[in-house]
């Protein structure tokens, strides 16, 4: 949670000294978080693709490659997953 009260708090700096210096964001807020989605999400084709390439689904693939974590981080109140949670979730056996 630290981390995400800082980063709002040095966009909101970034904000007020744009405010004093009377200069604009250089793109629209929406446009430029369509952008920075863009971004995060077309970094993981590389990964994805390397997995699927290897022989594994698209499921598999986005898990092995990491990319929830990558393009969400750690989200508020979530903590790391102990070492038997991390085995369970990358074992290619069915759970019922």
């Amino acid at each position: 949670m630290k981390v995400y009260l800082l980063s709002l708090g040095a966009g909101l700096l970034v904000g007020v000294i744009y405010s004093l210096l009377n200069v604009r964001s250089p793109a629209p807020p929406l446009v430029a978080l369509v952008g920075l989605l863009g971004i995060l999400a077309g970094e993981q084709i590389v990964p994805v693709a390397r997995q699927m390439i290897a022989g594994h689904g698209l499921a598999a693939a986005w898990r092995q490659a990491k990319c929830a974590p990558h393009m969400f981080g750690m989200l508020p109140g979530r903590s790391e997953p102990t070492p038997q949670q991390a085995a369970r979730v990358d074992s290619p056996e069915k759970h019922s």
